[in-house]
């Protein structure tokens, strides 16, 4: 039996009131990107340090949407809609304005 996973969407709560709502699998990682560049297809940018937060950190939370296609007996589906659970604590510790032109 073959089972594929592709993510549909991903919900991010942030923390500190932002979300942030990614459609599809996103960009795969590379070297290429600069970490000064905004994000290609999903980003956040924290206005505010974590710092007065409960515990000096914003817990962020993800739910991500998957469609899972599997084959396998001579048969084949869909399983639309598996949805999957995350959080973690996020310490943001230092926040800085950027003046462009």
């Amino acid at each position: 039996m073959t089972a594929t996973a592709r993510p549909q969407k991903a919900v991010w709560s942030m923390g500190e009131g932002g979300r942030v709502v990614c459609r599809g699998p996103g960009t795969p990682y590379s070297d290429s990107y600069s970490p000064k560049e905004s994000s290609p297809d999903c980003g956040y940018v924290y206005r505010r340090a974590s710092l007065t937060a409960p515990g000096r950190a914003y817990t962020v939370s993800v739910q991500v949407t998957w469609d899972v296609e599997w084959r396998g007996a001579g048969q084949s589906g869909v399983v639309p809609g598996l949805v999957m659970t995350a959080q973690r604590q996020l310490l943001v510790d230092e926040v800085q304005a950027v003046v462009t032109r």
